[in-house]
């Protein structure tokens, strides 16, 4: 990934996450949710540059997968919520694919890790779960495998420090989401959780091209 792909996506991603402080959305920009997914899309066309096709396939699924959630999330929040989580639910799960062989040995370090992300997992749902309703089984679901891909990005054989830190800055991200709608507003919430999704995206993107560099 070059510096100028990186600083194309901040700008995008910073042009989105300012007009979310605004009371009302500007109208000389385009729609709401095209400015939302547009650095997800400049991923999306960077991973569809790269040569070697079969090792980055399912990772590039998992982005158009972010894609779609990011417009379902945009367009209709209330309603559409749950196809944004579905969408999400199948980018995590290619992702997750993507990430394959994951090491079949695991040191203390590895399980001392894993150990706090179940952790973290449990108190995270455990605060939210009055709040789910008929939500709580697709929530619960979707938690599961997001836990699964951070883990993955730790004990995957293609494991390096941007591929971690995407899986912690995607935990992140979720768990404000969720705090936010299932269990009690945070200030600001949408600039929090926005700008530790797309570095999350970010992160994840640099790590499967440093793997293939």
């Amino acid at each position: 990934m070059k510096p100028i792909h990186s600083i194309i996506f901040v700008v995008l991603a910073s042009i989105f996450v300012l007009t979310s402080t605004l009371g009302s959305y500007p109208q000389f920009l385009p729609s709401s949710w095209l400015m939302k997914i547009l650095p997800l899309l400049i991923l999306i066309l960077l991973t569809l540059k790269l040569k070697q096709f079969r090792y980055h396939s399912l990772f590039l699924v998992g982005l158009i997968f972010s894609a779609l959630g990011d417009f379902f999330l945009d367009y209709d929040h209330v309603n559409w919520f749950v196809f944004g989580l579905g969408s999400f639910l199948f980018a995590h799960i290619f992702y997750i694919m993507s990430l394959k062989p994951l090491s079949s040995e695991l040191t203390k370090k590895h399980l001392k890790i894993i150990a706090v992300y179940c952790v973290y997992g449990l108190a995270m749902f455990s605060l939210i779960s009055s709040g789910l309703g008929e939500l709580f089984i697709p929530v619960l679901l979707y938690m599961s495998v997001l836990l699964f891909m951070a883990i993955a990005t730790l004990v995957s054989d293609k494991s390096n420090s941007w591929l971690i830190i995407g899986g912690i800055s995607f935990v992140l991200s979720d768990s404000l989401l969720g705090i936010n709608k299932f269990y009690v507003a945070i200030p600001n919430a949408s600039v929090l959780i926005m700008i530790s999704y797309y570095f999350a995206q970010y992160s994840l993107t640099r790590g499967m091209f440093k793997k293939l560099n």
